[in-house]
């Protein structure tokens, strides 16, 4: 299991899907991994899913900027660090 913060959480907001740094979010969230590979898959789908929510075209490109930000190696770093 891997701990929550190296898990990023998105909202479904009135104004569209965010990412909500603080968690704290009034909305129907749902968590990806800090992995670009993990946030690949989930705008395939399982994202729109979880958040019972179609994902405009907006929300996608939004949520791809983040994922750019990140890389693969995060949560295995951070995991090695609790260990």
């Amino acid at each position: 299991m891997l701990p929550k913060r190296s898990l990023v959480r998105i909202v479904r907001r009135p104004e569209g899907i965010i990412i909500d740094p603080t968690g704290k979010l009034a909305g129907r969230g749902a968590y990806l991994h800090n992995q670009r590979s993990c946030w690949e898959r989930g705008l395939k789908g399982p994202l729109a899913n979880a958040l019972k929510a179609e994902l405009t075209a907006q929300d996608r490109e939004n949520l791809r900027a983040f994922a750019a930000t990140l890389t693969d190696e995060q949560v295995t770093a951070e995991a090695e660090n609790i260990g």
